[in-house]
């Protein structure tokens, strides 16, 4: 299931018990039966009524015969009090119904939260969603893939057969690391492939780390592209802190951000970084 899905579902459940919360707190309606208020006049003329609670437009009648039933004044009728007076009927009124606390205070924020909400929800979006919310500052959005989870290897890159070649010492220096040390070798700083997309340098970088059996880090250029100065210095801090084993980091589409202008045929870096002792 997509982050997205994810999200949708997440909000729509929200949104479902704040409803049935909102109806809990609101006025309770009448269960009982409904009658109108010509046969309730009726009614009152025939001596059938014993008693009317009147609260506000409503009256909950109770008969003689014990059976009560719910009818609604639609005007405002003067002579209704002395009519049923005058038969003999019992009124009691009733103070309305006033919402509580707790209600009235939720129904006052509501509005506000349900903004604040949406908006938090609209900048986890923008901020790349999924558990990346727009206060996340400086966290790192590369995907780590495990070394199960990698089985792209040289025989999957078909047509690259020069660049297999160079990367292939890379290989053997992320599988035996201190082999190359003992002869004071140095860490190599990265690779760039250059070319247009769709050429491969992502499955290649992908093969690379499927071969060496090594973790594969994958981050898009455009990640390290935020609104406030400084994050993307934290983002770059933050993969470095991850890169402390031997594995593979893939940052494509650099081309994107303008940092990366002065390389306009740079698509895809390739950084190792092993542990170092």
């Amino acid at each position: 299931m997509s982050d997205m899905a994810k999200n949708l579902i997440l909000w729509l459940v929200i949104a479902v018990v704040l409803m049935s919360v909102f109806q809990s707190f609101g006025p309770s309606e009448s269960n009982g039966r409904k009658v109108d208020y010509s046969t309730f006049l009726q009614e009152v003329n025939q001596d059938q009524v014993r008693e009317a609670r009147i609260n506000g437009r409503e009256i909950n009648v109770t008969k003689k015969d014990s059976n009560r039933y719910t009818t609604y004044i639609p005007v405002n009728d003067p002579k209704l009090l002395d009519n049923l007076l005058t038969k003999n009927v019992k009124v009691v009124g009733e103070p309305p119904e006033e919402p509580s606390l707790l209600a009235s205070i939720f129904i006052s924020w509501f509005p506000m939260l349900l903004l604040i909400g949406v908006w938090i929800f609209f900048m986890r979006q923008m901020q790349g969603g999924g558990g990346k919310g727009a206060m996340s500052f400086g966290k790192s959005k590369a995907r780590m893939l495990t070394e199960d989870q990698i089985k792209t290897t040289f025989a999957d890159v078909a047509g690259c057969d020069e660049a297999k070649e160079e990367v292939g010492e890379l290989v053997e220096y992320l599988r035996e690391p201190s082999r190359f040390q003992k002869l004071g070798g140095k860490i190599p700083k990265g690779v760039l492939m250059v070319g247009p997309p769709g050429t491969g340098k992502t499955l290649l970088a992908k093969a690379i780390a499927g071969e060496a059996k090594v973790p594969f880090f994958t981050i898009s250029g455009s990640d390290f592209v935020e609104m406030f100065v400084g994050v993307a210095l934290l983002v770059c801090v933050t993969c470095s802190n991850r890169l402390r084993k031997p594995r593979l980091a893939s940052s494509s589409s650099m081309k994107s951000t303008p940092s990366a202008a002065s390389v306009a045929q740079a698509w895809a870096v390739v950084t190792m970084n092993v542990s170092r002792p």
